[in-house]
């Protein structure tokens, strides 16, 4: 069933992060600190920034290559989501309509460098969070939020969220298997039955949501999830951070694209 495919591709990106490599040894604090300073120094650069974006590639390139992250799960998870932000930007040509370059007698406009400086963006960030995901369990990550100061309360809905989406979706398995099971051709395939679909998984969400709530105040619940699986900063820690905010810096703060572009140009003279 295209179902039950789907469910099994969603929990392969689950799967990846339990591999054992350097990038997933590593401390999930080092990881989740040099993804938010990945995310923080991509979405700085202006909207008209396009060229300056493409040395970022670098760094989920370096991830999957030593995560052994397959390249293609990667970029079909990117090329799902991408039509938000197509949408967002794709009426930027339109309204921003200055003329910034003249190549081969095409006039570019100010709105298709801001469209594609949206792309940019949007798979540079998306592809950095999905590595964080493929290379960290999603547990070790809300742990790392919460061990850095996140509030317990958002970290504890985070680890709902993780724990019971897939509860969520195999109870959806079963009631779409039923609902296979006694339509015959297009029957049970309508409008009417989806709602009722939705519905009737709607009703059992809330009672076992209710039963999960019960047993975990009977067994001591106050609001915090604890973890017995503790995790200590090393030297390779450190210098995983500091390669990273100096790589940072470098294509951040220096124009290292022109550089390499006049350097082109020498050469091929």
């Amino acid at each position: 069933m295209p179902f039950d495919e789907e469910y099994y591709n969603l929990g392969r990106l689950d799967r990846l992060s339990y591999k054992n490599t350097f990038v997933h040894r590593l401390d999930p604090r080092a990881k989740l600190i040099a993804t938010l300073l990945f995310l923080f120094t991509v979405i700085s650069f202006s909207k008209y920034e396009v060229v300056a974006l493409i040395p970022f590639f670098l760094f989920p390139v370096l991830l999957m290559t030593i995560g052994d992250i397959p390249f293609l799960f990667i970029l079909k998870k990117v090329l799902i989501v991408s039509p938000f932000a197509i949408f967002i930007g794709i009426f930027n040509p339109l309204l921003d309509t200055g003329h910034v370059l003249v190549l081969s007698g095409f006039t570019i406009s100010a709105g298709w460098f801001s469209f594609f400086s949206i792309l940019l963006k949007f798979a540079l960030t998306i592809s950095a969070a999905l590595l964080l995901i493929a290379t960290t369990p999603f547990p070790s990550v809300c742990h790392a939020l919460r061990r850095l100061g996140m509030p317990s309360l958002f970290v504890s809905q985070l680890l709902f969220l993780y724990r019971y989406i897939f509860v969520l979706v195999e109870e959806a398995m079963r009631i779409v298997r039923a609902r296979d099971m006694r339509s015959f051709g297009a029957s049970g395939t309508g409008i009417k039955v989806f709602v009722r679909i939705i519905g009737i998984l709607f009703l059992r969400t809330i009672e076992r949501a209710e039963r999960i709530y019960y047993a975990m105040l009977s067994r001591g619940f106050q609001g915090d999830m604890p973890t017995f699986k503790r995790s200590h900063i090393t030297a390779i820690d450190l210098v995983f951070v500091a390669t990273t905010i100096l790589f940072l810096v470098v294509f951040r703060f220096f124009s290292v694209t022109e550089g390499i572009g006049r350097i082109a140009q020498e050469l091929f003279r």
